[in-house]
């Protein structure tokens, strides 16, 4: 997983609430079985409409989104996430996220910063004044600023840790490698053991 202490780019408006996971990526990209190529499915039965947000040249190359409440509810699918960051989102900025998308976000390294539906809007009248802005999810500090706004974010310690040092769950199982493999090495051979393969 990328280390990511700070994140600026442009964003996006996605002026919609309650936008699930199957909104997100439809079931009918489930069938890979990669990790890649998701962003082609990212809103694809909306982003048929030249009026959707994200067929808007000016908004090209965003990357981070900004949506209404309740994004990412819905079934547990972390193809979600993996379509998120496969088209080029770093950060998604929500008044509130479904609770199993927001943790298969922190675990891929996908930003989910919540702020007030208040903040919320001011940002989305900064972006659609100027899609140039420039907007910074600083996990440092836990605030988001762009323009005049200036808006602090929830993101426990570890958490916060783990992302700016880039450590998934496998990550973490590695930063004991030697242990583990001290333990293996010293246990009875009748008992099962773990093999490396080279």
């Amino acid at each position: 997983m990328r280390a990511i202490t700070t994140h600026t780019g442009r964003a996006v408006p996605l002026r919609r609430s309650d936008v699930d996971t199957d909104q997100i990526i439809p079931s009918d990209w489930l069938k890979r079985v990669e990790r890649t190529g998701f962003g082609a499915g990212l809103f694809s039965e909306w982003r048929a409409d030249p009026g959707f947000v994200l067929a808007q040249p000016r908004y090209d190359g965003a990357s981070v989104l900004v949506a209404g409440e309740n994004f990412g509810t819905g079934s547990s699918r972390e193809h979600a996430v993996w379509a998120l960051q496969d088209y080029g989102f770093a950060a998604v900025v929500s008044p509130r996220f479904g609770d199993i998308f927001r943790n298969n976000a922190l675990k891929g390294g996908l930003v989910p910063v919540q702020l007030t539906a208040d903040e919320v809007s001011r940002l989305w009248g900064l972006v659609e004044a100027d899609p140039s802005l420039e907007v910074t999810v600083d996990l440092a500090a836990r605030e988001l600023r762009a323009g005049d706004l200036v808006a602090g974010f929830p993101l426990d310690d570890f958490t916060r840790w783990r992302l700016m040092e880039g450590l998934d769950d496998i990550g973490l199982t590695l930063r004991h490698e030697a242990e583990i493999s001290a333990y293996e090495a010293d246990r009875p051979s009748y008992l099962p053991s773990t093999t490396v393969r080279g």
